[in-house]
């Protein structure tokens, strides 16, 4: 299934993609793509639903977060061994974790907003792993039984506020609007293998980022895993799962960082594509 959510910002309904590309009203059927309803039982109770009978969203609707009420933001950085080595950074040992506050999540085609002062603002795609049931010491065998489902991810980043504004990188990584999420929760069953999908970010029209899971350095499965061992993983936490080669900060010879007026697009194979412009706060 792939579950989605539409409409004005906090006021998104519930929705599904039918085997046409429609956009169905889920309204009738759950609150909200959140919470409980992310729970194997539940997600089977929708995926016994006729599609074709829910009602057609008609005309161009904005398209919120693919998930409500996101508890954590986890994301795991330097996880692609090509991307540790653009950046001259040594292989982690362990998943480098940090927070993303989730006051930085918008829909996948809202505009990313460079906040005052700066100047380094990058882009990262990233494959969104979307928690459906409660684990907490889960072994890597296990692990991706938690899941309810798989997203596109947008890690906007801000390189300064990230690595010279001291403390940790959640500063350059929970600025308002860096979490673009979706378009859609594609749920488990349909992604047989999160380590083998294809991604790409283009920056106005020109390929910057190519990419594939399969040169993760720490799996899905040990990501969840090892996040399990620290704390409690609930419905509804997001796992953003690290980027692939080709990130501003690692162009060389000079870095090269977004500007107002510039064009994000990106995808993930299956996952569904976003797009954004960039602007700059007031």
């Amino acid at each position: 299934m792939k579950l989605i959510r539409f409409g004005a910002p906090g006021a998104e309904k519930p929705g599904m993609i039918d085997h046409n590309g429609d956009l169905r009203d889920l309204s009738q059927e759950v609150a909200d793509i959140a919470h409980e309803v992310l729970s194997d039982k539940s997600l089977d109770i929708l995926r016994k639903l006729d599609p074709m009978t829910l009602p057609k969203v008609e005309g161009p609707v904005r398209l919120g977060p693919c998930v409500g009420g996101i508890g954590k933001f986890l994301c795991i950085g330097l996880n692609y061994s090509d991307h540790a080595a653009e950046t001259g950074a040594e292989i982690p040992q362990h998943p480098i974790l940090f927070q993303k506050a989730t006051s930085a999540v918008v829909g996948p085609n809202d505009d990313v907003v460079m906040p005052r002062g700066s100047t380094h603002t990058d882009w990262e795609v990233e494959l969104g792993v979307v928690i459906g049931t409660r684990c907490k010491y889960v072994s890597e065998a296990d692990a991706l039984n938690h899941v309810a489902g798989y997203c596109t991810i947008n890690d906007v980043s801000e390189r300064h506020f990230q690595t010279r504004l001291s403390g940790q990188w959640t500063k350059g990584k929970s600025c308002d609007t860096f979490g673009p999420t979706g378009p859609w929760l594609v749920t488990r069953d349909e992604v047989p293998d999160p380590q083998a999908l294809s991604m790409w970010l283009d920056v106005n029209g020109k390929r910057m980022q190519t990419g594939n899971t399969s040169t993760m350095i720490f799996t899905v499965a040990q990501c969840i895993a090892h996040l399990s061992e620290l704390m409690t993983l609930h419905p509804g936490d997001v796992i953003s799962t690290g980027t692939p080669p080709g990130v501003g900060m690692g162009i060389k010879p000079e870095p090269v960082y977004l500007k107002a007026g510039d064009v994000m697009e990106l995808e993930i194979e299956g996952l569904g594509r976003q797009r954004q412009e960039v602007r700059a706060d007031g």
